[in-house]
């Protein structure tokens, strides 16, 4: 079973819902193997980097509400977050431009450790406050799944996986993706959103099936 997974890295509910995925696929006794590859979908391409703005400050000014209310809804998502077990830690968030991320998954795909780089630099960005648009933190993350830190620093370099990453965003759009998470089993069937784990057991159940 192949399934893509369309996500950005400043997206708290795509986070949510990789490990909505992930427990789907746990409790579902599948008949064959699980193939996941993270695609890449900027929600905001024009994202400078990070210039200490805490994410309440920067939510407040986007969407045109309080303070108060930002946090609010931040804290709904980081509640939301530890019923699956994820601690999300919106304090020492660092909001950025997330384009390199999206290069170091490409490489990592190629290799055959994107999901791995995918959760890794996740769990950088929401628990452990780490700004992923800095390269060095980002050529750090991936040495920690065993990944060759020079090659890929080099391939950074002369930007190999930038066309990749583009090639996959104006693929989201023509297949008409506006948001994500976006999930596509076996090119056949899709969830939009980070769906409950019985929303997803029952989406592979079908998937197999067929």
């Amino acid at each position: 079973m192949k399934i893509e997974v369309w996500s950005d890295f400043a997206c708290p509910y795509c986070y949510l819902g990789e490990k909505k995925l992930e427990k789907a696929i746990a409790e579902v006794e599948l008949k064959s193997p699980v193939e996941i590859t993270f695609r890449s979908f900027q929600l905001n391409v024009d994202a400078g980097s990070y210039n200490g703005q805490n994410i309440n400050t920067l939510i407040s000014k986007k969407y045109g509400i309080t303070l108060d209310e930002a946090k609010a809804a931040n804290d709904n998502i980081v509640s939301l977050a530890a019923e699956v077990g994820l601690n999300f830690d919106f304090e020492h968030l660092k909001p950025g431009n997330t384009a390199l991320a999206h290069e170091v998954l490409k490489f990592s795909n190629s290799i055959g450790k994107g999901n791995e780089v995918a959760k890794r630099i996740f769990a950088a960005y929401f628990e452990e406050g780490i700004d992923i648009g800095d390269k060095n933190n980002l050529l750090e993350l991936a040495e920690e799944v065993d990944i060759d830190k020079n090659t890929l620093q080099l391939d950074l370099k002369l930007e190999k996986y930038t066309s990749e990453v583009i090639k996959d965003q104006n693929e989201a759009i023509q297949l008409g993706i506006t948001g994500v998470p976006f999930f596509i089993i076996d090119n056949k069937y899709s969830i939009s959103g980070a769906q409950s784990v019985d929303y997803f057991k029952k989406a592979l159940e079908k998937a197999m099936e067929d």
